[in-house]
């Protein structure tokens, strides 16, 4: 099987692709501000982009450059989207996996509904899975209470993990 984990770098390459393929004339520093990065990060990933033939740089005014995607670039970005969402649904499937084992914990012990305290995507798939799974949500941090904390998920049961 192909190995299809996207790297925080190569997730970088990605949106500045993107955001270059949106708009030719971007700067630098809007790519670093929108990449939350500096923008010396930015400069790196440009100059070997450049050097490797993803992307190539003509002057559009005096101190204006406009970023032109290759061939080669838009190959990069095809293989890029598709390594980031394969990665982005074995994460959700792992999460998931996870929840369905929590969840059938709870339910031997006769829950049928936990607090989920968390935000985000993981959040949002433990809240999707215990839908699924015909599992009440509630706000009650007395019973049991799914924790999403980053990347873990785990289960707190009248005050013991």
């Amino acid at each position: 099987m192909i190995n299809l984990e996207i790297r925080e770098d190569e997730f970088r390459d990605l949106a500045l692709l993107q955001q270059i393929e949106a708009d030719p004339d971007v700067s630098q520093a809007k790519l670093a501000e929108d990449l939350g990065v500096a923008i010396g990060t930015v400069n790196w990933h440009i100059k070997r982009l450049i050097e490797k033939g993803f992307i190539k740089v003509k002057r559009a005014k005096r101190r204006k450059l406009r970023y032109i995607i290759t061939q080669e670039g838009i190959s990069l970005r095809a293989k890029l989207t598709l390594a980031y969402i394969q990665q982005s649904f074995q994460l959700f499937r792992k999460v998931r996996r996870r929840v369905l084992k929590l969840l059938v914990e709870l339910q031997e012990k006769g829950f049928d509904c936990v607090c989920l305290e968390g935000e985000g995507d993981i959040a949002e798939v433990c809240r999707l899975t215990c839908m699924e799974q015909h599992f009440s949500l509630t706000d009650d941090h007395n019973g049991p209470v799914l924790i999403v904390d980053g990347l873990d998920v785990s289960l707190l049961i009248n005050g013991t993990n």
